[in-house]
C-alpha cells in the first residue's frame, strides 16, 4: 500500500470518526446517508443465519428429491444448492477482505 493510499484511508478514518462524535470543522459538511448506523456484529450475525437458512432450504430440497416426493423439480434442488453455495463463497470473501483489512490497520505505523 503506497503512502498516498495511507493517507487517504486515514483521512476517511478522521472524517468518520468526526461524523460519529459530531465534531464541526470541513468534514462535518459531508452529508451523511440517511440510513440508521446498524451494530456491525449483528449485522454479520443475520448475514451468517441467513445464509444458513439457504443451506437448510436446499438440503431439505435434496432430502426430499432424493425420497421420490413428486412435486421437488430437480432444476429447482441444483438452482438452491447453487445460490446457497455462492452465498457461503460470497461471505467468506467478505469475512477474508474484513480480516485482511483489520490485520493491515493493525500492522500500520502511527
Amino acid at each position: 500500500m503506497s503512502s498516498m493510499q495511507i493517507q487517504q484511508v486515514l483521512s476517511e478514518m478522521r472524517a468518520l470518526q468526526a461524523r460519529a462524535s459530531g465534531a464541526s470543522g470541513e468534514n462535518a459538511a459531508i452529508p451523511t446517508s440517511s440510513a440508521q448506523p446498524s451494530d456491525f456484529a449483528n449485522l454479520m450475525k443475520s448475514s451468517v443465519d441467513q445464509i444458513s437458512t439457504m443451506q437448510n432450504q436446499a438440503n431439505a430440497m435434496s432430502d426430499a428429491y432424493e425420497a421420490g416426493d413428486k412435486s421437488v423439480d430437480l432444476t429447482k434442488v441444483m438452482l438452491e444448492a447453487q445460490k446457497a453455495g455462492l452465498a457461503f463463497r460470497a461471505m467468506t470473501e467478505v469475512r477474508n477482505k474484513l480480516l485482511d483489512a483489520y490485520s493491515q490497520v493493525m500492522n500500520m505505523s502511527v
